[in-house]
């Protein structure tokens, strides 16, 4: 299971900080990506991170103004959301996979609950 936080309510150039907590037994094992879907917008890649945080993936949209991390728990990835914009409005997701990330969220097999970032202009 995966427990995503963090969202809310901030004006644009504002920050939010995201967290997904996972009780899975390999969760040190686990690669963590996150998702963002809006309303009229698929389930899109925001940002990727290896089991070891060695590797990280950030969509062209984010780079820059995201950074993917993990824990000291090894069973704890963060998104640090700085600069935000109106564009950034969506229902975040965080999910997992073994080790190695995906941009295709279809290869992910352990999804959390959505948290809601609006960002108003």
């Amino acid at each position: 299971q995966l427990q995503a936080s963090g969202g809310g309510s901030v004006q644009a150039g504002g920050s939010l900080r995201l967290s997904c907590t996972t009780s899975e037994p390999t969760s040190a094992a686990l690669a963590l990506g996150w998702f963002r879907q809006s309303p009229a917008n698929e389930r899109d890649i925001v940002a990727a991170i290896s089991w070891n945080g060695a590797d990280k993936y950030y969509a062209d949209s984010v780079k820059g103004r995201f950074t993917i991390s993990r824990g000291h728990a090894e069973n704890t990835v963060y998104l640090q959301m700085n600069s935000l914009k109106p564009e950034d409005t969506a229902v975040y997701y965080c999910a997992g996979r073994h080790i190695i990330y995906s941009r295709n969220a279809a290869a992910y097999y352990y999804w959390g609950r959505g948290t809601l970032v609006t960002v108003s202009s």
